[in-house]
Order: structure tokens, then sequence, then C-alpha cells
């Protein structure tokens, strides 16, 4: 394989790793602002707490992961945000109707705690159903028929579901007695109609694409697949067997759950990857037809190759200073 067809392979991959921690760790902050209206004032302010040193740099990834899009694929830059423009907007809206949220509630009389709360929940679910819309919609290669708008608009149901399961998962491991408890009944509350839903979709999925159907059901790949679901069932009955055990939790294994939901994340990406390659636009563009000129890439193969150890090294490091249970939030 030559530079500059490795090149483009390179940058897809960093965009892949780039999406999927976003999706994994805003994943789950995202999942605990939806829960925040099931907790008492109190709970709340440890909810929030929870996610206070990671929230802000959780997003760092999807950043990054735009950046590339943009300097390394630009012919797709264009393409997919000019098919996405509405929901991209809507959910910047809504990342930053969180950042305002989370810090004026912190600070503001207590008359008007309620009415932050409120606004850093609606900002959770417009940013979750509005990625849920794009990855929709970019599966389906932009199809605006009404079978694609149906299909968008069950991944936005979906996605957040699968987000407010990831949120209990991360409150059952940072939070302890009465919160802890609630959280696993969230879990329980959220685990089948997100494993519904997810099965629902993996069954549309090949029917709004033919060239993914022909991907997932062609021989031998389909034998070489099938680990995947398999493994998926496996965590889903897995989740589902910790939170029906309260005996388990408070042996201290509440970390399954969190665990083998990020497991399922980490295998749908997979084969959402397997389904979409060597296209980084469905039907439109390959990788290697959206990239920039070699020497562009080059320069960009430099800053990545710097950046990228220097936000995992930091995101590695943040976790284990801030790691242990969360306390209500304070700024006294």
């Amino acid at each position: 394989m030559s530079w500059s067809e490795f090149l483009p392979l390179f940058f897809m991959a960093v965009m892949g790793l780039t999406l999927l921690a976003y999706v994994v760790l805003d994943g789950y902050d995202l999942g605990v602002g939806l829960l925040l209206p099931l907790g008492t004032d109190e709970q709340k302010d440890t909810m929030i707490a929870s996610i206070g040193p990671f929230w802000d740099a959780n997003e760092t990834w999807l950043v990054l992961g735009v950046g590339v899009l943009l300097i390394a694929f630009p012919k797709a830059h264009g393409l997919v945000l000019q098919a996405l423009y509405l929901p991209a907007a809507l959910m910047l809206i809504g990342l930053i109707l969180r950042g305002v949220a989370f810090d004026f509630r912190a600070k503001a009389p207590a008359p008007y705690k309620p009415f932050w709360n409120r606004a850093f929940f609606t900002g959770s679910l417009m940013a979750s159903a509005a990625q849920g819309w794009m990855l929709g919609s970019y599966i389906t290669g932009f199809d605006h028929g009404g079978l694609g708008w149906l299909f968008s608009m069950g991944i936005a149901i979906t996605l957040p579901a699968s987000y407010l399961l990831l949120g209990a998962g991360w409150l059952i491991m940072k939070a302890e007695g009465d919160l802890q408890q609630r959280a696993v009944r969230w879990a329980r509350r959220g685990l089948w109609p997100m494993g519904v839903a997810l099965l629902a979709i993996s069954a549309a999925t090949p029917l709004v694409n033919a060239s993914v159907f022909d991907k997932w059901f062609g021989m031998p790949q389909l034998f070489a697949l099938l680990p995947v679901p398999l493994v998926c069932a496996a965590a889903f009955f897995a989740v589902r067997w910790v939170v029906m055990r309260p005996a388990l939790i408070g042996a201290g294994y509440g970390w399954l759950v969190f665990g083998n939901t990020v497991l399922i994340f980490v295998l749908a990406f997979f084969g959402l990857a397997y389904s979409i390659f060597p296209h980084i636009v469905i039907g439109k563009l390959t990788l290697w037809e959206a990239a920039a000129a070699t020497h562009s890439l080059t320069v960009n193969f430099i800053g990545v190759a710097i950046t990228l150890p220097v936000i995992i090294g930091y995101t590695v490091f943040m976790y284990r200073v801030f790691w242990g249970k969360a306390h209500p939030l304070t700024y006294n």
C-alpha cells in the first residue's frame, strides 16, 4: 500500500476512534442529563457533580472528529454538513444550552434552580435526539423519502434511550445510597425498551440500504459476523442479570452495567464501520475519492500524531484524578 493510499485510511480510523470515544463518553453525561428530572433536589446536585469534571472534556472528541472530517475529507464534509445542517444546528443549540444551564443552576437563587434543571434536561434531549437523527440520515445515504425519515426518527428515539442506560450505569458506579438504588431502577426500566429499539433498528438497517444487506448476509461473511450480535445479546443479558440482583450492586459489581453497555456501543459501532467501508458518504463517495491532496494529509498527519496522544493522555489522567464516588456540587 502506498503512502497516498494509507493516509485516507489512517484519518478514517482516527475519525472513527474520535466519534466512538465521543458517543461513549458524552453519551453517559447526556444520559445523566436525561435522567435529571427523576432525582430529588439533593440528588440532582450529586448527579450533576458526577459528570462535572468530565463533561466539558468529553465534547473535545466531537470537535476533533469534525475537525478531521473537515481537513482530511473536505468533499465529504461539504456533503454531510449540507445534508445535516438543521439537526447539526439543533445539536449545537442543545449542547450550548447544557453548558449554560450547568453553570447557572449552581449559582442561581433557589427559585430559579428548577428552571435551569429543566434547561439542562432539554439541552440533553435536543443534543441526543439530533445526533440520532443525523446517524439515521447518514445510514440511509441522506434519503429524504418517507422510509428514510421513518428510519431516522427511529434512531432519534433509540439513541437517547441508549444514552439513558449509559447514564444510569454511570450513576450506579458513582452514586451511593438511595440515588444508586434509583439508578438501578432506571436502568431496569430502560433496558428492555432500548433492547427492543436496537433490535428493530438492526433489522431495518439492511432493508433501507441494499449495500448493507449484501455485506451482512453474503457468504462467508455472514458466519464471520455472527459473533457480533451474539456478544451484543450476551452483554444485554449481563446488564439485566446485574440490575435484577441488588446484592451484586452492593458487592461492588455495578460497574458491569456500564461496562456491558459500552461493549454494546463498541460492537454496534464496529458493525456500522464494516457496513459503510470503504464509503465515507454511503453510495456517493469512497474515502479515497473524498480525501484531500496527499501533501496536505501529510502535514495534517504530523499534527494529529501530536494532538491525539495528548488528548488520550489528559483524558486518562482526568478520569484517574476524579475517580471515586460523587458528592453534591458546590462552589463554596
